[in-house]
């Protein structure tokens, strides 16, 4: 059984539906390029559908100026998915006073070794790494080799992304240990566009017992 992040939500029905299925966090996305992109004017209104799940904004080499107004919205986390190093990490936690997440792509085990760089991160989300030209730093859909975690001593709490789906998960879960999922691509019917029955789907698989 593992907590569920549900991320790249742009709707108020699908927010509420998904805190209501039992999502333990919602995710944001400020990402410039991405197709799941929400301005800070429509996340204060989304935000008001998150129920007892726990917001998340997710951000990609952004500004002191871009966070602070993103910030001001009411986010408790942020999630970093650019190329933020230790130091931009830790100066964004003590600007802000935030939890913050990193997010590192892997492709193998030496990729993992960077995680105990960001000793200032809260949660490490460990996720595939972006096709070779891509434009986004996530939501691929794509998957790596969960055996390059057998053995990983995480330096901080975790979490697993990366081409997870409602079909997959449980499998990812026994396979890697991981105590936390994050999805974005898996339970969309089409680019950008989550489906119901497959948020549905994929919190009760990842939290099957």
């Amino acid at each position: 059984m593992a907590n569920v992040k549900i991320c790249g939500l742009t709707d108020p029905d699908l927010v509420g539906f998904s805190a209501r299925e039992g999502a333990d966090w919602i995710g944001f996305n400020f990402a410039p390029v991405s197709p799941r992109r929400v301005t800070p004017e429509a996340a204060a209104t989304l935000l008001m559908q998150v129920g007892r799940a726990r917001p998340v904004a997710l951000l990609v080499d952004a500004s002191d100026a871009e966070i602070d107004v993103i910030a001001a919205v009411g986010f408790p986390v942020l999630q970093l998915h650019g190329a933020e190093t230790p130091e931009r990490l830790a100066a964004i936690k003590a600007r802000t006073g935030l939890e913050v997440w990193k997010a590192l792509g892997v492709s193998t085990r030496a990729d993992l070794d960077q995680a105990s760089d960001y000793t200032a991160a809260d949660r490490i989300l460990i996720d595939a790494k972006p096709p070779e030209g891509a434009t986004r730093t996530g939501g691929h859909g794509a998957t790596f080799d969960w055996a390059i975690l057998e053995g990983w001593a995480a330096p901080a709490p975790w979490m697993l992304a990366g081409g997870l789906t409602p079909s997959n998960v449980a499998e990812a879960i026994a396979a890697t240990g991981a105590t936390a999922v994050d999805v974005a691509s898996g339970v969309e019917r089409m680019r950008g566009l989550k489906d119901r029955e497959l948020v549905r789907a994929f919190i009760r698989a990842a939290k099957q017992p």
